[in-house]
């Protein structure tokens, strides 16, 4: 169609269809590109982000894998060091076994060691070498074959023990809980202990050690052992007989001495009496000191307790002493808790050795002033009392250097005051081991130039109470003048009479005591110390004076010995024994209450004594003459036997009331009298009993036990001192007379 022509309205139609539609499809084409655009977008952000996690999975796959790769290594390493610590463990264990095994060779004693089933596992040489050339010994072989070869084959000595019996007693002991050694004799001579424990899963560990050298050692100590008891039983002997044959002729000594002082001597003789007398005093107290430090060493001190009275015991011990006291000046004073029994059980000869020892050194030491023995104690709540006991003197004293040591074996105080003082140095070291051997401890204050404080506590156990008779009867007296010129002996007699219930009035001496009545004073009850009175008819002055002014009051004179007054005026109501004993002063104050009651309120004068009859049995003629000199004076009818059968006899003839019986005598010893009087009267049936004490140089330990045994009531060692002897013959002059009978019995227990 040519341009300029007119158009075809059809053609013109299709064109513009043909440009719609071609709009069309291209706008539909860029929406389709736009869409596939955007899904491409999309597809490569889903591609990217798979990519991105692939990658990431990757890196942990990696990652991973290198972990896994280290692990790997670390495991090979660990591997590798394992394999090496187990290779250096079993050289160790190797080393081990090997060194363990070497030991066992080295090893003097056998060693094996059986399984659970008792099949031998292992031996070393030792245990194989005893059986050699006798029994094969090898592995697996059973402890019953072991110990049946033992004995089968000739490996030990049997003794003359059949084998099959000795097999059955080895095989039980593996019965029993704890298999106990077994020592076995080889053949040669050779001694070996089996020894056998079970191990853990039931295996069997056996040792046989030899210990023949040991037991070769014990029969030497054994042979040893027999000879030292031979020597100490000759030793014993040889002290027993010492004692005995060094008491007997001192007997008759110190006895004639003490006597011999008594009598009428001029200055001169009486130093040459009283100079034997102190030096056999002596003599037996390093005896005795020799004794008892033998047998304390040997530990062959031995206690024997007994119900005694301790009060008593402690009155007495002051007694002995109060001579030497007397002639130094010195006043001693016992301070007993009134609030204690005065019965208790221990060993009165231990107690009364330990008192002793303590006292008689504060007296030894002591120029002037006072000894006092001061008793307390606290019960316990199992019934016993804690007892303290304490000696205080006013002596020269202990410097501070010196304490440590006073205990000690042969030690003195050695300055140059002290160089006048004899003795063994033996006395506080025997006193500690005694207190230690009771159970106690012992200790000393003392500052020099002021006196000492020696003290020492004890366990005691209180002996069953004694009744005393006549305790229904009041003490009736109310008002008490004391004069004492000891200040410590005046507060403790004031202090016990104010517990009986008087009011007390203390003075310093007779004479303030009379210048105090003469002021109008009222007192049912005068007390006077007469050692500081003077004597003779200055005592007998003073007692005038104090009846003229008190006739009413009770008066009662106490000194360390009775009163010199001349006869005829004695017009005093009674005699206190310094230290004043408890029970004395207590049954003084019952019986002139009793006379206050029946006369009206006048205190009655004791009546005298009744006569005893008394008899000595001794073969030793010397002994038989201090016996008579010692009891002359007393109201006493007195026979002597020379053996135990006279004395045997003459108690069938005499029915003495008192028998002092000597006990190493020809024909029948004191011991066998003893048994025959006891029996004869056991079959009269009548209750007869006769005092009998023992007198003998018998004095070691034991001895008191074997002779009291025997029928005896007391004991007495030898040498004899007067106040010792004449004690129970007063006791027994006390006890018959009318006025009552005493708190105490006539015989205390032996020791008591």
């Amino acid at each position: 169609m040519s341009p300029e022509g007119p158009s075809d309205p059809g053609a013109k139609v299709n064109i513009a269809d043909k440009l719609v539609r071609e709009r069309r499809a291209r706008l539909a084409a860029e929406r389709l590109l736009e869409q596939k655009s955007r899904e491409l977008v999309a597809a490569n952000g889903r591609l990217a982000e798979h990519a991105r996690s692939l990658s990431d999975l990757v890196d942990g796959q990696r990652q991973d894998l290198h972990a896994a790769r280290s692990r790997a290594a670390a495991l090979q390493g660990r591997n590798n060091e394992i394999e090496s610590d187990l290779e250096r463990a079993l050289a160790a264990a190797r080393q081990a076994q090997r060194r363990l095994w070497q030991a066992l060779e080295t090893m003097r004693d056998g060693f094996a060691v059986f399984d659970g089933d008792q099949k031998l596992i292992i031996a070393n040489g030792a245990f194989v070498a005893l059986f050699q050339g006798r029994f094969a010994l090898r592995a697996g072989q059973t402890y019953d074959e072991v110990v049946r070869a033992f004995a089968r084959d000739g490996i030990i000595d049997l003794d003359g023990c059949d084998e099959h019996d000795w097999h059955h007693e080895m095989a039980a002991r593996l019965l029993q809980p704890e298999i106990a050694p077994r020592v076995v004799r080889l053949a040669d001579g050779r001694f070996l202990r089996l020894s056998d424990r079970r191990g853990e899963g039931g295996d069997l560990v056996c040792l046989a050690t030899d210990i023949s050298e040991s037991m070769a050692r014990e029969a030497e100590l054994e042979e040893a052992r027999t000879r030292a008891e031979a020597a100490s039983r000759a030793k014993s002997a040889f002290l027993a007989n010492m004692s005995h044959e060094i008491r007997t002729p001192m007997n008759g000594v110190v006895g004639m001495a003490d006597l011999l002082c008594a009598t009428d001597l001029t200055e001169e003789q009486r130093l040459f009496a009283e100079t034997i007398r102190t030096s056999g005093e002596a003599l037996l107290t390093i005896i005795n000191d020799v004794l008892d430090y033998s047998k304390a060493e040997a530990e062959k001190l031995r206690l024997c307790p007994q119900p005694f009275d301790l009060e008593r015991c402690l009155h007495e011990v002051m007694l002995l002493l109060s001579p030497r006291a007397r002639e130094k000046g010195i006043s001693l004073a016992v301070d007993f808790d009134l609030f204690l029994p005065t019965r208790f059980v221990a060993d009165p000869g231990r107690m009364r050795q330990v008192l002793t020892n303590l006292l008689g050194n504060a007296v030894k030491f002591t120029a002037a002033g006072h000894v006092l023995a001061r008793v307390v104690g606290l019960e316990r709540g199992d019934g016993r009392f804690d007892m303290h006991f304490s000696i205080e003197d006013t002596g020269i004293g202990i410097a501070a250097e010196d304490l440590d040591r006073i205990f000690a074996e042969f030690s003195q105080v050695e300055d140059q005051s002290d160089r006048k003082y004899e003795g063994t140095g033996l006395g506080l070291a025997i006193t500690r081991q005694l207190v230690a051997l009771m159970g106690g401890e012992i200790w000393v204050d003392s500052e020099p130039g002021r006196g000492s404080c020696f003290g020492f506590r004890i366990t005691l156990a209180p002996a069953e109470p004694v009744a005393a008779e006549g305790s229904d009867c009041p003490v009736a007296l109310k008002r008490a003048v004391i004069a004492d010129g000891a200040l410590v002996s005046r507060s403790i007699l004031a202090r016990q009479l104010e517990t009986i219930g008087l009011q007390v009035r203390a003075l310093r001496s007779g004479a303030e005591a009379a210048g105090h009545l003469a002021g109008g004073a009222i007192c049912d009850l005068l007390i006077i110390d007469l050692d500081g009175e003077g004597g003779g008819s200055t005592v007998a002055d003073l007692v005038v004076r104090l009846r003229a002014l008190r006739p009413e009051a009770a008066l009662l004179v106490a000194g360390t010995s009775p009163p010199l007054v001349p006869p005829g005026e004695d017009l005093t109501d009674g005699f206190l024994q310094k230290p004043i004993l408890r029970s004395d002063l207590f049954r003084k104050l019952q019986d002139l209450s009793r006379g206050l009651a029946a006369a009206g309120g006048q205190p009655a004068a004791p009546p005298a004594a009744g006569r005893l009859r008394v008899l000595a049995a001794d073969d030793n003629r010397t002994n038989r003459l201090v016996f008579r000199k010692m009891v002359e004076g007393l109201d006493i009818d007195l026979a002597f036997a020379a053996s135990g059968r006279e004395a045997v006899d003459l108690w069938e003839r005499l029915r003495p009331d008192l028998i002092y019986m000597d006990i190493s005598m020809p024909e029948m010893d004191g011991r066998q009298a003893a048994q025959a009087i006891r029996a004869r009267e056991a079959a009269e049936g009548l209750g007869a009993h006769v005092p009998m004490i023992a007198m003998t140089a018998h004095a070691l330990e034991g001895d008191a036990e074997r002779i009291l045994s025997a029928g005896l009531d007391r004991y007495l060692a030898k040498p004899l001192k007067r106040a010792e002897v004449a004690r129970p013959i007063e006791e027994l002059l006390a006890a018959v007379a009318p006025i009552g009978p005493p708190v105490d019995p006539p015989l205390n227990p032996p020791g008591g």
